[in-house]
């Protein structure tokens, strides 16, 4: 009987820890290879401004980069080069690709005023170069899409339960990259001193 119970609970453990969790799962050893993978740098191609935020899933970066280096190597290329403040508002085409680079400066709003959101198709990279933008990672377990996929927007949105929600900031010298498995809410207002700041966000294919 002991025997039995201990099957079960290996079985149906993993089911646990993805039904409470906001983002993709991997194993310890997967996750140990990207960050020793991450450490070398490779993926860089002469970009120094930024690292990967802590909550990046350095599995999925792994492998979306290693499948498309192509569009990876041109975006960070283009960030190190480009003056990134001095840059209009806007949409921007990052040269040689099909990406563009959204230029935008904006404030932070209450939680009740931004949308959830994930994407099938494309990869969401965001980085604040001047002030602090918050964000959120909902609880897959917990969250319900509230319409239908838009495929010409890319887009699903969800209902969520606010108290599963994990939130953080991300200021200069950090990035985001948010796959499809990261379902997420960006330019939320965490703390009551609210000030501008300027993002850049490119959509990547998710191959």
């Amino acid at each position: 009987m002991k025997k039995k119970l201990l099957l079960l609970c290996l079985i149906f453990l993993p089911l646990a820890v993805a039904a409470q969790t906001y983002t993709a799962v991997y194993s310890s050893s997967e996750q140990k290879a990207a960050k020793q993978w991450m450490k070398t740098g490779q993926w860089r191609n002469g970009f120094t401004k930024a690292k990967p935020d802590k909550t990046v899933n350095l599995v999925d970066f792994q492998r979306q980069y290693e499948k498309n280096p192509e569009q990876w190597s041109a975006l960070f290329k283009w960030l190190q080069e480009t003056d990134l403040l001095a840059l209009s508002k806007g949409k921007h085409p990052i040269p040689g690709t099909t990406m563009v680079a959204s230029v935008q400066d904006d404030t932070n709003k209450p939680l009740e005023k931004r949308n959830s959101e994930s994407h099938r198709t494309h990869i969401d990279f965001q980085y604040v170069v001047s002030g602090t933008e918050g964000f959120a990672l909902i609880d897959h377990g917990s969250s319900t899409p509230n319409c239908e996929y838009d495929a010409k927007k890319d887009v699903i949105h969800y209902d969520y339960a606010k108290d599963k929600t994990k939130f953080f900031t991300n200021r200069k010298g950090t990035f985001n990259i948010f796959f499809p498995g990261d379902w997420h809410i960006a330019k939320v207002q965490l703390c009551k001193k609210n000030k501008p700041f300027r993002v850049i966000v490119v959509k990547v294919d998710y191959k």
